[in-house]
């Protein structure tokens, strides 16, 4: 599966795009606020994770979407977290697994085919539009790919962020990312850190008592 390609303006809806995966990315639309309680906001999502090619229209959705979506993110959620806290694998995790591998196996992703354009150059479209279930797939296929690869799965993280609970896979050099986002999470530390200091500073020394 591959990779949104995050966009240098804001997203919209709040959505964030961030966390170097779908499912991830899909995780974050609970923070700080539910992201996915309408449609405009779903298809926000859609585009903006790399599910289908910029520009897909999803007109097509209907308002059954965004209850999918986020059913699926609470059992791919479940599995994460899960990873992260080392759990042992209960009944809810099982049916958990069992509902993504079946949202996996459903449908195949949208498949993107290459098209020429008035100059020439080559870029992605779909064949038509794309069903709910085959966007689902592609969702559910990254958290399999995700949580069964060794390498990708130790990459997992919980970012440091006060009341943050999106996770993230740290790609960074020694793995030291500590935040979701150094813009977000990152300067909110920062912040409180400086005022902190400040706040030391500014305390008078006790009265001498001798």
């Amino acid at each position: 599966m591959a990779l949104a390609t995050h966009p240098a303006a804001p997203a919209p809806y709040g959505l964030r795009f961030d966390a170097g995966r779908i499912c991830l990315d899909l995780l974050a639309t609970t923070h700080p606020s539910e992201r996915l309680d309408a449609l405009p906001a779903l298809r926000a999502w859609i585009s903006g994770s790399g599910l289908v090619p910029p520009g897909t229209p999803l007109t097509h959705a209907d308002p059954d979407w965004p209850a999918a979506f986020r059913e699926l993110r609470g059992h791919v959620g479940q599995l994460v977290r899960g990873w992260l806290a080392r759990e042992a694998y209960d009944l809810a995790l099982t049916r958990a697994l069992a509902r993504v591998n079946e949202a996996a196996a459903r449908a195949a992703p949208p498949a993107p085919r290459a098209v020429h354009v008035h100059d020439g150059t080559l870029v992605r479209e779909l064949a038509g539009p794309p069903a709910c279930a085959e966007l689902l797939a592609g969702v559910a296929r990254d958290a399999v790919e995700l949580l069964t690869d060794p390498v990708a799965r130790a990459g997992l993280r919980q970012c440091e962020g006060d009341d943050c609970p999106i996770v993230y896979v740290d790609t960074s050099r020694g793995r030291r990312r500590r935040w979701c986002s150094s813009e977000v999470c990152g300067n909110r530390e920062r912040a409180a850190r400086h005022r902190r200091r400040t706040a030391l500073h500014r305390t008078p020394p006790a009265p001498d008592r001798a």
